[in-house]
């Protein structure tokens, strides 16, 4: 799986700087980030909506669009899959009732 991210990683990231004619990833980025935030708030909806019809095949397609945006807009921030699962790792074992209240107060 680390494999897969890595790459998907790489390859959005060679591709945020090809020509936009050519590469969706480099025409979705020239859009900026609000553009690409919310096409991640697009396919987390599209995902949402698969799961709640009991569409497995739809919620994978769904889950795998979700993923490739939020690549996407992690490059654009300059973090990476990476970031997500060292934070993951950092979490691991921890309740997630007490990662919550761990949280700064807003």
């Amino acid at each position: 799986m680390a494999g897969t991210l890595d790459r998907l990683t790489h390859i959005i990231r060679e591709r945020r700087v090809a020509d936009p004619a050519l590469s969706y990833v480099a025409k979705l980025s020239s859009r900026g980030r609000a553009k690409i935030a919310q096409k991640v708030g697009e396919e987390a909806v599209e995902t949402v909506i698969a799961a709640i019809e009991g569409d497995r095949a739809a919620v994978t397609s769904e889950a795998a669009d979700l993923l490739f945006h939020l690549a996407i807009l992690l490059a654009d921030m300059d973090l990476s899959l990476a970031d997500v699962l060292a934070e993951l790792d950092r979490r691991d074992g921890m309740s997630g009732l007490a990662e919550k209240a761990a949280r700064p107060k807003e």
